[in-house]
C-alpha cells in the first residue's frame, strides 16, 4: 500500500566510446520527475514524459529496455554492467563507468 507513495526509479544510460554514463529518472508521487545526472545534479521536470524526452534528446536509453543484442551494439554485455547503487551523495561518483579495454 505504501508503494503508491514511493518514488519510482528508472535507470538510463548513454555511452561515449568505452564509457557508460548513467542517469536516474525518479518519478515522484505527484507525477513530477527528477533526473540525477552524471555530475550529481538533480534536474526537476513537470512530468515523466518531459524528463524522458530530455533523456532521449541527450541520447540516453532506458536500461531496462535494453536486450543483450542492443547492449552488444553499444560495446558492452548486460552481464557486465549494473546501475550504480548508493544514496545520492554516493551515486555522484559512480555515474560514469569505464568499460575498460572494450570499445
Amino acid at each position: 500500500m505504501n508503494d503508491t507513495h514511493a518514488p519510482s526509479d528508472q535507470w538510463w544510460l548513454a555511452h561515449l566510446g568505452n564509457t557508460l554514463i548513467w542517469a536516474r529518472l525518479r518519478v515522484r508521487p505527484a507525477g513530477t520527475a527528477e533526473v540525477l545526472d552524471s555530475d550529481g545534479n538533480t534536474l526537476s521536470y513537470d512530468s515523466e514524459d518531459t524528463a524522458r524526452a530530455q533523456l532521449f534528446d541527450a541520447e540516453f536509453v532506458a536500461f531496462d529496455g535494453l536486450d543483450e543484442e542492443d547492449a552488444l551494439q553499444r560495446g558492452f554485455s548486460l552481464h557486465e554492467v549494473t546501475p550504480p547503487q548508493g544514496d545520492d551523495e554516493q551515486l555522484s561518483g559512480r555515474m560514469v563507468q569505464s568499460l575498460g579495454g572494450r570499445a
